[in-house]
Parts: C-alpha cells; structure tokens; sequence
C-alpha cells in the first residue's frame, strides 16, 4: 500500500468487486491483451510516426527494462511533462509495467509548479523533451534537479545533453524483472483543479481508473473503428479518460496525436485520418464554430464533438450540430472522479441545457446547502459525490482531506449545480475561491502569496472577471506599498517566479482598500462586482461611439 493514500472502506471495496464494477485488471495488463487481441492495427499516430498495439506493447517492455537498470522501481514516483507525442503512451505503460508511478505534468507547467512537484512526491526522475513551444525544458530542469536530492534522474526525449536519453534506455524484453502490479494498487497521480495553494495530488488505482474507462467507453461508442483525436494536452484527466486517450485504447480503437488545438492543425487531421470523436473546451470549441465555415477540409468522418472542463453555453452548444454535422456530448468531469455525460441518443434539449449525468450506477450523489442539508430538487447547492471511482482522499493530505470529505466519505467537489426532473446536472458555478479560465483552474490563494512577495505589494486579492471567449479570466486587485508598481511589472515578476502562464492575471487593478464581510473578511464577492460594472462600462462606451 502507498504511504498516503486513502482508501476504500471495505464494505465499499467489497460491493464495487461484486458488483464487478472493480474486475481485476491492471494498465499493463490490459495492453498486453489488445496486444494480443489488436496485435497489427494502430494504436497511436502522431507526426509521422505510427505504433501498433505489439510495437507498444514491445516498447513498454524495452523502456521498462532501461528504467529498471536506472534503479526505478515499485511506487517511485516519476514526473512526466512530455507535450503530445508518441514516447508519451511508452513512458506510462513502462512505468505501469514496472509498478512506478507517473505523476502528471502539464507542458505549460514552470519551476513552480514543478519544483513543488518533485519536492512533495520525492520523486525519483523527471521526463521532459528536449524543447517544445520555444521553450527549453532542459534549463527548467536544471534549476528543479538542483533543489530536489530525491531527483536522481533527468529524462529527455531529444537531445538530452548532460542528461539521460530516452531514447538509449530501451533494452531487451528478456531481461525485463517481473513486478507484481495488483489492480488495488495506486498507478498514478493526477494533479487537482484546488482552490488553495499548489495542486493536490490524486491517487488513482487500476481499478478505478479503468473502471472509469469502460464505461465511458461504452457510453461514448468506442470500438476497434474508433479514431480518437487528442488536441487537448493528453497528460489531462479530460483528454485521458473520458473517454480520451486510454478509453480509446482499452475499446481497441486508434489515437491519433494533435501537436496543438487549433483549426489549423487539427482540421486537417480530421480530414487525413478519419477521427470519429475529439474532446474540447468551450472556448476552443467557439474558435472551431468561427472557423469551420471559412474553411474547406473534410470533417464528414466526426461523429462526436465532446465538450467540457468548464460549462459551455447554451447558445454555443445548440450551434455545434448544424455546423459539424456531428453530435455535441458534453462532459462534466473532476479528475478527483466523478464523470457526467449526455448520452448520444438523449434529445437535443437535454445536450443542449444540461451537462449530462453520472455515468455508474453506483455514483451517489448529494446537492446540498451551506449545513450540509440536501436542497430541494431543482434548486441550487454544492455537490457531493462518492463511488467506485471516486477518490477518497488526496495523497499525502490528511488535515485537507477533513475539509474535503463528509464523514461518511462523500467528496465535496466545489461545485454549484441544480438536478432537472430527468437526473440530469446544470452546473451553475463554484462555491470555492477557483478561477476556471477556459477549464484551465487557477488557486487564487497561491497567485496572491507569489503577488505578496512583490515590494510595491501590501495586499493582493485576486477574482474571477466574466469573459465571453473563456468564460472567465482573472483579474488581480492590488493594494500597492508606497508607489503603485506597473501591471505588466507585476505579470513579469510572476513569470519570473516561475509561474505557469495561465496562472498570470489577466488584468490588474490598484485599489486603495479591499471592501470587507461583515466578519471583516475581503469581499470577493465585491469585487468581483467591481470589475464587472467596469467591463460593462467600457462596453456600453464602445458601443455609444
């Protein structure tokens, strides 16, 4: 068991595997069937470069074994930050080989976040590529590697220079050393969306996690004839599993990599490889409807256009149909575990007005109010939620886990959502101090100790402003300390710090004072008015001009 990690109750556990939601299966294993089963079909495409099932399966083992003669071994945690690349699907299925854990990264992830990464989980090695959106991950590394002792290992795709290749790691499947990898065991860590400080970590288990997969492959059509584009960043929990990247692979079907999201790299490979299905976000899902109509490629073969990781309008969703000529699905999903769906048969109005519902039988869940009393249905409260994939709590956090968790182990996902007469979730918004900025989640707590640290900063208190393209950005309001810095001084001195980019305010405001609670506290509820009558103001004199 990994020190850390929460599990099941028993009596959970045990009707979760009589039930057969929990059957037993593990990530290495599973490859080695469809390796068996899908031998000579494509797995994965990206760029030029094409991976049966049996090359992966191949590559798994040859990578395990160089990873085995580094000294990784059993629940060594390993940080991965490889963008959309084919090495990608080797380096995890290595590692579930070998029972090592791969920790989740994000390409757009700095020092910062990394840094803490690699501290928190002791982590043994970091795997990045050479270089990626002119950015060099190399000298990222260097600074990481230097503060971390745990940090024995550097890996890179592409010219590795002082560190190891990956490419020269790949051995001979023979020498592989059995590891016995059990389906209750943790196979990786995912990163949280949180509302406070750095991300908590997420400890999912082959069971769960590939029960999580089965279903939504099941609900999402995905079979041998499935072509599953990844335009998001595959190392998402969105674009992994629902049913993404491994959904995809454990149907038996073909992924094929995007190097980016925009029409003008995913468009064409729409038309070149016949994709059935891709996942987007609403604001990149609104650059599509722009576009589409400009453009000539051949979409015809794209039956499903899923939609998630923050609420898509109603307006917009009732426009991706006739545009596309494929049907919309939206998704409503944490990576902590509970995932919604619209069903592809359900009416259009449901797709439309609803973000779908909970996609197990055995998923409870609860809408309460502020005293944890259930609401009446159809009205607005926070939602709870336990099951078979639900995580019962974060790794290596139990003072959190106590805020986070109801007694009787319901997780409190933050969310304010209503539930129609059909069972379906309308999400309304966040009860937790979290910016969604186009399903990229930002921890206002964490941006504002980075601002505090800033000379000219007496106090920083950052909010949500509305956005009709990402539906929110963000918007830092400072109390400055002597003269009243530049913003962009201050956007700098965050980038510096090493922050991600998407964590860096949209706008900033000097103010004088913060408006208060009546318990004395900042009201970001006041402020978050406060920027909205000014955009609302700058809106109506553009449009009186």
């Amino acid at each position: 068991m990994l020190e850390g990690f929460t599990s099941w109750p028993k009596d959970l556990a045990d009707l979760y595997r009589k039930e057969g939601c929990w059957k037993g299966e593990t990530f290495g294993g599973i490859l080695r069937d469809r390796a068996k089963e899908h031998g000579d079909r494509i797995a994965i495409t990206g760029g030029e470069r094409n991976l049966t099932y049996a090359e992966l399966d191949d590559r798994a083992d040859r990578l395990a074994v160089g990873l085995q003669k580094l000294g990784i071994k059993k629940n060594d945690r390993v940080v991965i930050q490889l963008p959309n690349v084919v090495e990608f699907f080797e380096v995890i299925f290595a590692l579930f080989r070998i029972g090592a854990l791969p920790v989740y990264a994000l390409p757009s992830h700095r020092s910062n976040e990394i840094g803490y990464f690699c501290e928190f989980t002791e982590a043994v090695a970091y795997i990045i590529p050479d270089k990626h959106g002119g950015f060099d991950y190399r000298t990222l590394a260097r600074g990481v590697q230097s503060k971390n002792d745990s940090l024995l290992n550097v890996i890179v795709t592409g010219d590795a220079e002082e560190f190891t290749s990956l490419e020269g790691l790949y051995g001979e499947p023979d020498e592989l050393v059995e590891t016995i990898v059990q389906s209750s065991d943790v196979a990786f860590l995912q990163l949280s969306g949180g509302s406070t400080g750095l991300s908590k970590l997420i400890p999912r288990t082959h069971d769960d996690y590939i029960y999580s997969l089965r279903l939504s492959a099941e609900i999402c059509g995905i079979n041998q004839d499935s072509i599953y584009l990844a335009v998001l960043p595959i190392a998402h929990n969105f674009t992994m599993s629902s049913p993404g990247i491994l959904g995809t692979l454990y149907g038996g079907g073909q992924v094929v990599l995007s190097p980016g999201p925009s029409p003008d790299e995913a468009f064409p490979l729409i038309e070149k490889h016949g994709a059935t299905i891709t996942a987007l976000v609403p604001p990149l899902a609104l650059r599509w409807l722009e576009a589409v109509s400009s453009r000539n490629d051949d979409l015809s073969s794209l039956q499903v256009m899923q939609v998630g990781g923050a609420k898509f309008s109603a307006e917009a969703a009732r426009r991706v149909g006739p545009a596309f000529q494929c049907k919309l699905q939206q998704v409503f999903g944490m990576a902590e575990g509970l995932v919604n769906y619209t069903r592809l048969d359900d009416s259009n109005e449901l797709i439309v007005n609803t973000q779908g519902s909970p996609m197990s039988e055995f998923d409870e869940i609860r809408v309460v109010d502020e005293e944890d009393k259930e609401v009446a249905p159809g009205e607005v409260g926070t939602l709870l939620t336990r099951g078979p994939y639900t995580i019962c709590g974060y790794y290596k956090a139990p003072e959190h886990n106590e805020k986070a968790f109801t007694k009787d182990g319901f997780y409190r996902t933050g969310d304010l959502v209503s539930i129609n007469s059909s069972g379906y979730l309308v999400v309304e918004g966040r009860d937790k101090d979290q910016i969604n900025r186009g399903g990229e989640k930002i921890a206002a707590e964490e941006v504002e100790n980075h601002l505090l640290a800033h000379e000219a900063v007496h106090d920083a208190a950052i909010v949500s402003m509305p956005d009709e393209y990402l539906g929110e950005r963000s918007c830092a309001f400072v109390i400055p300390r002597g003269g009243t810095p530049k913003a962009r001084e201050l956007k700098q001195f965050l980038k510096d710090r090493g922050l991600a980019t998407f964590k860096i305010p949209d706008r900033v405001e000097f103010i004088e004072t913060f408006p208060k609670t009546p318990l004395g506290k900042v009201s970001k509820k006041a402020l978050r008015q406060i920027i909205s009558d000014k955009l609302n103001e700058r809106k109506i004199a553009t449009l009186l001009k």
